[in-house]
C-alpha cells in the first residue's frame, strides 16, 4: 500500500451501505471511475486489501467511499463498517479501466453503482448529464444507493429496477436482452457496465447480442 489515510467520519446511506470520508494524501489524483485498494491498518487486517471506488468529485479535498457490508460472512466490509473516526486505513494508487469516454448508458447492479457515482457527479458538476442514461438494478427499493440524487441528476433517464419485490416507481424486472431492446433505441453508443461478475457477464452478453461493439463496452476487465 502506498498511502496511510485517516477515517474522518462515517454514516449510513442505506440499511447496509455506509459512506466513509477519509483524508486525501497530498498530491493524490484519481480519474472518476477508477478504484483503489483499501485495508485496515491493524494486525491481521493490513494485508487484507479490497478494491473500492472513491465516489466524490475529483477536486474534493477529502476522499469518499460508499461501501456495502455483506453480512452473510465476516469479512473486510463488516470490519470497515465497525470502524470509528480516527481509524487508520492503508490505500493503494488508483487503478482500473472504468472512466468516462463520452455520452452513453450506465448499467449498474447493486454496489456496482459506485464508479458511476463518481462519473455522474463530475458530469453534473460540469453540466454534461444530458444524453446520459442510468439503468440501475437492486433487489428492493431500500437497497438503492443515493436514489434521490440519481433521480435529480437524470430525471426520467434514471431507470430503477427491483428484482425481489414490486413497488411504485420501479421496474420489477431483470436486465436482460428483452429489457434492453425495449428501453434503448440506439446500440451504437457507449455502454458502461459494473456489478457482480454474473451480472456483468449477463449484461455484456446481452449487449453484444444486440450489436454493441466490444470497443463500446466500458467495464472493469
Amino acid at each position: 500500500m502506498n498511502h496511510a489515510v485517516t477515517l474522518l467520519m462515517t454514516q449510513f446511506v442505506t440499511h447496509d451501505v455506509r459512506r466513509f470520508i477519509v483524508s486525501k494524501p497530498e498530491g493524490f489524483t484519481i480519474t472518476p471511475g477508477q478504484g483503489v485498494e483499501l485495508a485496515i491498518d491493524r494486525p491481521g487486517l493490513a494485508e487484507q486489501g479490497r478494491p473500492f471506488t472513491p465516489t466524490n468529485l475529483a477536486a474534493d479535498r477529502v476522499l469518499e467511499f460508499t461501501i456495502k457490508a455483506y453480512r452473510d460472512h465476516a469479512g473486510v466490509t463488516q470490519a470497515l463498517h465497525a470502524l470509528e473516526p480516527g481509524a487508520r486505513l492503508l490505500m493503494s494508487e488508483p487503478f482500473g479501466s472504468i472512466r468516462y469516454q463520452g455520452p452513453g448508458v450506465f448499467i449498474a447492479g447493486g454496489a456496482g453503482i459506485t464508479p458511476f457515482l463518481a462519473i455522474l457527479r463530475e458530469l453534473a458538476r460540469t453540466g454534461q448529464t444530458a444524453g446520459q442514461t442510468l439503468i440501475f438494478s437492486n433487489k428492493t427499493p431500500r437497497d438503492v444507493i443515493c436514489e434521490k440524487e440519481l433521480r435529480h441528476m437524470l430525471d426520467a433517464r434514471c431507470i430503477l429496477l427491483t428484482t425481489a419485490v414490486e413497488a411504485p416507481g420501479y421496474v420489477h424486472r431483470r436486465i436482460d436482452r428483452d429489457f434492453l431492446q425495449e428501453h434503448i433505441a440506439d446500440f451504437d453508443q457507449r455502454f458502461y457496465v459494473c456489478g457482480p461478475p454474473a451480472f456483468m457477464d449477463a449484461v455484456n452478453g446481452a449487449l453484444s447480442a444486440l450489436g454493441v461493439r466490444a470497443e463500446s463496452l466500458v467495464f472493469e476487465r
